[in-house]
């Protein structure tokens, strides 16, 4: 198995080379940083380059790429029935740079308008309909399955919506269910294809019996193309010995196992998640160098998006980003 292949959750026996490209497309400082201004055609040739290149998305939330289109639309909507007041969400919605904290406003109001099974159908069908204009040819999608016993919503019933929404793309020869990507080729490629795998999310305000149901329900749904559990949430609420119990009883069913991990300043948490040598982590952003060294040594793979982290102000600049550090690395051991 080839190294990029162990970073897919997805099962490969070969996988195609990888590619893995920063978001240039979201940064219009980046582009004049890099002296593309120059040369007018050079910068869109590249800006096309980047859209054509065929990528791998690892680190994908379902609701944090939902459409600010349909976001608003949704909010509006809640506004006008008076579940929330709008205007206090749509300067955020809006708002292209988002702190740390903002985002998590911004995934309260998410929370409050994903709460029925058509709008999850929807929103999972337009969002893998995104991802594959950006020529993404692997997705893993991730979401934290939920319930609301008021509508008869089970974490099952969430789940089987994201599936009839990956169902629902007609526009796309979309698979998400075959064990082994290799023997699902098929002879039909008129559409753009696409493949797509689902981690189940634990959110870090869920008890341990919580993410337990979550870890089962995983286990339940694999020929759903369900491949692993993911840790994420607000990374200052909860404690790691919460779901400790449920990611081992995950990693010891064959499930592939990622964690958000440095999100914020928190070494004990640090070194306690990369203890647990998961499949995958994500972020990395406050690693002192112990925790760095561990790390590397460990060489767990590291999902980074600097987009993200630059947006929200966990980082300061693109110049002292840790994705440096490990493409440095990577050539080091090429």
């Amino acid at each position: 198995m080839s190294r990029e292949s162990i970073l897919l959750f997805g099962r490969i026996k070969q996988s195609p080379r990888l590619y893995f490209v920063p978001y240039l497309l979201n940064w219009g400082f980046s582009l004049a940083d890099h002296n593309f201004n120059k040369e007018t055609d050079e910068k869109f040739e590249l800006m096309d380059w980047l859209v054509s290149m065929p990528k791998v998305e690892l680190h994908a939330h379902l609701n944090g790429s939902i459409r600010n289109s349909t976001l608003l639309e949704l909010a509006r909507e809640l506004g006008e029935k008076g579940t929330i007041i709008f205007s206090d969400f749509e300067h955020v919605i809006k708002k292209n740079d988002r702190s740390l904290r903002e985002v998590f406003k911004l995934f309260d109001l998410i929370h409050i308008v994903t709460t029925d099974h058509k709008t999850i159908t929807r929103i999972t069908k337009e969002v893998v309909e995104d991802f594959a204009a950006e020529n993404v040819v692997y997705l893993e999608l991730r979401t934290t399955p939920k319930r609301n016993d008021s509508i008869g919503m089970s974490k099952r019933s969430y789940m089987e919506a994201v599936v009839e929404g990956l169902r629902s793309v007609s526009s796309l020869d979309i698979n998400f269910c075959c064990d082994d990507i290799e023997k699902c080729s098929s002879d039909r490629i008129e559409k753009k294809k696409i493949f797509v795998r689902l981690l189940l999310s634990i959110d870090r305000r869920e008890s341990s019996e919580a993410a337990m149901e979550t870890v089962k329900l995983a286990m339940e749904m694999r020929d759903a193309g369900v491949v692993g559990i993911d840790l994420s949430g607000n990374p200052t609420v909860g404690e790691w010995a919460t779901f400790f119990p449920a990611l081992k009883s995950a990693r010891e069913h064959g499930l592939s196992v990622t964690l958000h991990c440095g999100e914020v300043p928190n070494s004990v948490e640090i070194q306690e998640m990369l203890d647990f040598l998961p499949g995958r982590i994500g972020h990395a952003c406050c690693f002192q160098d112990q925790e760095w060294r561990k790390l590397k040594s460990s060489k767990i793979p590291v999902e980074i998006c600097l987009t993200s982290n630059i947006r929200t102000e966990t980082i300061s600049s693109v110049d002292v980003h840790h994705f440096g550090q490990f493409f440095f690395l990577i050539r080091k051991i090429r």
